[in-house]
């Protein structure tokens, strides 16, 4: 009969591989769509016929407090190479700050020239970026609806090389790949790079090229607005509108096109605390979305395999969860782990790291690849990618736990900085708190930290390295989250978080 402490033993160890054999299902569907999406790599978007007649184009801006974007935001818009005539702008402010002044006199300034364009203010910010963008829909003229958040720069030809898909009448949406104005300003951006990279060029090819259901990305793609109407209209219930709109439209039936060929620039968040904003919205929004609307999809008559991809699609920040749990009873997992012998530690684990750490790392290197051309330099970012994932563990969990849970929403913007290579956060107003979690993950790295002391003086040296990763993850989100906060802290700037949970 086992004693208390033998039971301890194994709880522990089979938290320990049922939180691997979690990811590894989720590292497994990654396999699948690198797979995909290597069989169809060289699949182009089919050519569209042509419009004899451009259709209406309205293309709506939405903003809250960006004033240090806004003006580069509206010369990109302005600058489309699109028919006056068949042109309308609406820029959706619900700013509380100076960046409504701005905004109105550049609209003004256009307006006298002749562009039909205008600036919708809404006396409350009620249902956040969806309500702002149900509001301009309400009164938009156009039959088509472009939509650009304000870190944005698309090009001139944007709405010209994405229209004309909309010949076919089963066109609903038509998305552009997001493309980086500010890639190599820091780690942290570089990371985002490639995550971006990975789910647009393998995530969305391969949804798109097998027939399975992707996603409208927030902005930097086209709406019929017929589309719109059928699927129930902008909801705000969620906080991945984009997401639900998406698979609200497809399931009625209309088709989405994807153009990985046309890339509209935007910038990343060089801080830390808006990227966990970010990646909290992101998460909680498509957990709250799969809550929402994976019942539709099961009942519906798509095929199974598109069920299944659905599923996996709206459900993947769910692995943070087991990650999250996975750093709880990772440290007493290894040391009893060591006194496993070298063959069972091998015929368990390697399946499991394969399915997960190598599917990862794989994909976004392939993302890497053929973003930039070439293998050189990718494989150290990928990895670092990896540890800082670790890092998000804490943020996203959270985030999960709290879309599964019913009830009201706080939208959480990204603040945007348009900062030069060599420009610091100093520079720029808008500040973030710091976020409560970052003492839980400075704690955890910590823990981290004495646990590797242990091992060493215990003389486990195997387990040193992947005790590494996890100090490494969570005390690279901490102290980087604080370093930044501290690097502002007395520059006299309003939180501009103050909004946020």
């Amino acid at each position: 009969m086992l004693g208390p402490v033998q039971w301890l033993s194994w709880s522990v160890l089979a938290v320990y591989f049922a939180c691997l054999v979690l990811l590894a299902c989720y590292g497994a569907h990654r396999w699948y769509l690198l797979g995909v999406y290597l069989w169809h790599r060289r699949s182009e978007t089919v050519e569209p016929a042509r419009f004899t007649e451009l259709p209406r184009l309205t293309v709506q801006l939405p903003l809250y407090n960006e004033l240090h974007v806004v003006e580069r935001l509206l010369a990109a818009v302005v600058a489309l190479d699109y028919p006056r005539d068949r042109l309308e702008i609406q820029v959706l402010d619900d700013s509380t700050d100076e960046t409504s002044r701005v905004a109105a006199e550049i609209v003004d300034r256009h307006r006298a020239s002749g562009l039909d364009i205008v600036h919708i203010r809404r006396t409350e910010r009620s249902g956040y970026k969806a309500g702002a963008l149900g509001a301009g829909h309400r009164v938009a003229k156009g039959e088509l609806i472009a939509i650009f958040d304000a870190d944005f720069v698309p090009a001139p030809e944007f709405a010209m090389q994405l229209v004309h898909h909309f010949t076919d009448p089963r066109v609903g949406m038509v998305q552009a790949r997001w493309g980086h104005l500010n890639p190599h300003y820091s780690a942290l951006t570089r990371v985002q790079s490639i995550v971006l990279d990975g789910h647009f060029l393998i995530e969305h090819t391969a949804r798109d090229r097998s027939g399975r259901f992707f996603n409208f990305n927030g902005t930097a793609g086209i709406w019929r607005r017929a589309c719109i109407d059928d699927a129930g209209g902008w909801q705000h219930d969620t906080l991945t509108e984009d997401l639900d709109l998406s698979y609200r439209a497809q399931l009625h039936g209309w088709r989405f096109v994807y153009v990985p060929e046309h890339v509209a620039p935007a910038e990343l968040p060089v801080e830390m605390a808006a990227f966990k904003t970010q990646q909290h919205r992101w998460a909680k929004g498509s957990i709250q979305t799969a809550r929402k609307l994976l019942p539709r999809v099961w009942r519906s008559a798509l095929p199974l395999p598109t069920k299944i991809e659905a599923t996996a699609h709206m459900t993947a920040y769910l692995g943070y969860v087991p990650m999250l749990a996975l750093t709880a009873v990772v440290v007493p997992a290894a040391f009893l782990r060591s006194e496993l012998a070298t063959t069972t530690m091998l015929a368990i684990d390697l399946p499991l790291f394969t399915a997960t750490t190598l599917a990862w790392t794989t994909s976004y290197a392939v993302a890497h690849r053929e973003s930039t051309g070439t293998w050189r330099g990718g494989l150290p970012w990928v990895a670092f990618l990896m540890v800082v994932g670790i890092g998000l563990s804490v943020n996203n969990a959270r985030a999960v736990i709290g879309g599964v849970r019913r009830g009201p929403s706080e939208f959480r913007r990204t603040p945007k900085y348009n900062l030069g290579a060599h420009e610091s956060l100093a520079s720029r107003r808008y500040r973030g708190r710091i976020p409560r979690d970052t003492w839980i993950e400075l704690a955890i790295a910590v823990a981290f930290a004495v646990a590797i002391g242990a091992a060493f003086a215990m003389r486990r040296f195997g387990i040193v390295p992947f005790f590494a990763m996890f100090l490494a993850g969570y005390g690279y989100t901490a102290l980087t989250t604080l370093l930044q906060a501290e690097s502002r802290e007395d520059r006299g700037q309003v939180p501009e978080f103050s909004e946020l949970q």
